[in-house]
């Protein structure tokens, strides 16, 4: 197969003020300011130290005279973006549009991935620029790092964290007058607390924000790029609530997307494109071990967490990010066989895979047993070569995963969803396990 760099690609916390705002898709949905939100998809409570190294997969501010555009770039209204890369202070124009941070505290990689799709979907809505936050993977990692900024521009403006530190924040978000927003009832006797828990109170301080006041609301996220209407009533309410010229930085505690993540914004994963740089070491890693042949790549998740949590699963109608392989037959349950099937059945679909594909490899991710002998003893007699890396980062998997000739996935992760979308987004064939084979 021919090696090139992803064209398109591309995700128990305390409940207390956090801003996932709640999307009334199903009771199901997990917000981030439930109990249950920075659990990741195993159900377990994240631990996260201060670089988050053990996350493989985590009143008003200065006004601007909505009038005054003379301090806009020219692409500001061309649905361009606030400079990310030039040293010049004086190239980063403040948007008196507004803007909107967010933490992105929930789950690991997967989970993160669906919530930045999310908050792209409700920059948009309320036409103010999205600041980039930075990932909690293997440390805290610039979204400049791991993805190119140029594409978003292509959607909706947006301006990475650093720079708006650096450049705009000073000035127009100063120490002294940095509000921060949390999802709660106005009047419950909870705090408002940006940094209360971790991983919030560690996502802030890295980048040196502390908060002067908070502010409650209860205000509902439909933000759904393809559904003018939700875009329109999103806008509406939040600009009632909170207008820009009063409310120039949303600085929400968590992220405004909802997890498992509205349909309708799937289609944004082909705004996020790894950058050659992070992509090198998966591109070297297909270019010498595949060596232009097709290969088949496969997502298992089988640890005791995730066993753990598909004892809960079964029967269930919506299970973290089952919707991906479930929504279109809503009659349909979540299985164990589609959450942690058996290995007979594991094999029994990889076999009717490379019936249909005749690739020359198979390549494993997975977050505990690959069962490589068992994959071995299956398909070494037809001449496919089995390979299983277990990388330090997770994230090589993903790319590895989304470069293969045929995926199989676990309906139920977030890591699949990842992997799946940016399949879909390039028109690459894929499948879950506990799915009838359609090829």
């Amino acid at each position: 197969m021919a090696i090139h760099t992803l064209a398109i690609a591309l995700v128990v916390v305390f409940w207390v003020c956090s801003t996932c705002l709640h999307v009334q898709v199903s009771a199901d949905t997990k917000h981030a300011y439930r109990a249950d939100a920075n659990s990741d998809e195993d159900g377990q409570k994240i631990t996260i130290r201060n670089d988050c190294s053990d996350d493989p997969d985590g009143e008003t501010c200065s006004r601007v005279d909505p009038g005054n555009t003379e301090d806009l770039r020219p692409n500001l209204e061309n649905n361009g973006s606030l400079s990310e890369t030039e040293d010049n202070a004086f190239n980063f124009k403040w948007d008196p549009k507004g803007y909107v941070l967010f933490c992105p505290c929930m789950g690991r990689f997967g989970n993160q991935g669906e919530h930045y799709l999310g908050a792209m979907a409700f920059a948009k809505a309320l036409d103010r620029t999205l600041v980039l936050p930075p990932f909690r993977t293997f440390k805290h990692a610039s979204f400049g790092e791991l993805f190119d900024p140029e594409p978003i521009r292509e959607f909706h403006r947006t301006i990475l964290m650093e720079d708006f530190m650096e450049h705009l924040a000073p000035t127009f978000w100063p120490p002294g007058k940095r509000i921060g927003y949390c999802h709660l009832p106005e009047k419950s006797e909870v705090a408002c607390d940006m940094k209360y828990g971790n991983p919030f109170g560690p996502f802030w301080s890295y980048s040196n924000i502390e908060f002067d006041d908070c502010i409650k609301y209860q205000i509902h996220n439909f933000a759904d790029v393809s559904n003018e209407d939700s875009m329109k009533k999103t806008k509406q309410q939040w600009h009632a609530r909170f207008p820009p010229e009063d409310h120039p930085v949303l600085a929400l505690r968590g992220s405004p997307g909802s997890y498992p993540m509205l349909a309708g914004n799937r289609d944004l994963q082909k705004y996020l494109r790894w950058t050659p740089a992070f992509f090198a070491d998966a591109g070297k890693y297909i270019k010498d071990t595949f060596k232009g042949e097709a290969f088949v790549g496969i997502h298992l998740r089988n640890g005791k967490d995730w066993k753990n949590a598909c004892d809960h699963a079964d029967g269930q109608r919506r299970f973290m990010a089952s919707p991906q392989c479930l929504e279109s037959t809503p009659n349909l349950m979540v299985t164990k066989d589609i959450c942690l099937p058996k290995v007979s059945k594991i094999l029994k679909l990889t076999s009717q895979v490379f019936e249909k594909v005749h690739a020359k490899h198979l390549f494993i991710a997975t977050d505990n047993e690959p069962h490589t002998e068992d994959f071995e003893e299956l398909l070494n007699p037809i001449g496919v070569s089995v390979h299983y890396l277990n990388p330090k980062l997770a994230e090589t998997d993903l790319m590895i995963l989304g470069q293969a000739d045929f995926f199989i996935g676990n309906c139920i992760s977030s890591f699949t969803s990842f992997v799946k979308r940016e399949r879909d987004v390039n028109g690459r064939p894929s499948t879950f396990w506990g799915k009838p084979l359609e090829l």
